[in-house]
């Protein structure tokens, strides 16, 4: 394994203890079957994401989905039902998997559907009004008033 020093990186930067774990997660994608099942990432607009998930065969009761913190996990398990089937040809497959998504800050899931055999979970990008960009004004030290207070919303 090829290992990687990023003191630099924490030199001048702050807050990015998450780096390791990200570095982790993507190197746990190159291990295991990670194309089942197939799944779709779309920008709707600016903010609002959507995964689709192609979970043929599988009902409501057999998928879990999961935020914690802010990794998203969709599992899915087969039913015990198919156990007693008898199939002559499965061409569908109905097998246990995990998937996990590691998500930015401020992203939300607002809800998911399944329909036709599709999982769609549905996120939106909900930046606080105190992270978002503000105009700060330039004060003149020649004067002789109060410095200028910056404006902004309270969050």
């Amino acid at each position: 394994m090829t290992t990687f020093d990023f003191s630099p990186l924490f030199r001048s930067s702050i807050g990015f203890d998450r780096l390791n774990r990200l570095i982790d997660s993507a190197d746990r994608l190159n291990q295991g079957d990670v194309s089942y099942p197939p799944y779709n990432i779309e920008k709707t607009d600016d903010d609002h994401y959507r995964i689709t998930m192609a979970v043929a065969g599988f009902e409501e009761e057999e998928l879990d989905i999961t935020v914690k913190e802010n990794v998203l996990y969709i599992s899915g398990k087969a039913d015990s039902k198919d156990a007693q089937r008898e199939f002559l040809h499965r061409g569908i497959a109905k097998r246990a998997f995990e998937r996990r998504f590691e998500l930015a800050d401020f992203i939300r899931v607002t809800g998911a559907s399944l329909e036709n055999g599709l999982l769609h979970v549905e996120l939106v990008r909900e930046v606080p009004e105190a992270q978002k960009p503000r105009r700060i004004a330039i004060g003149s030290a020649k004067t002789d008033d109060k410095a200028k207070t910056i404006d902004h919303k309270a969050a």
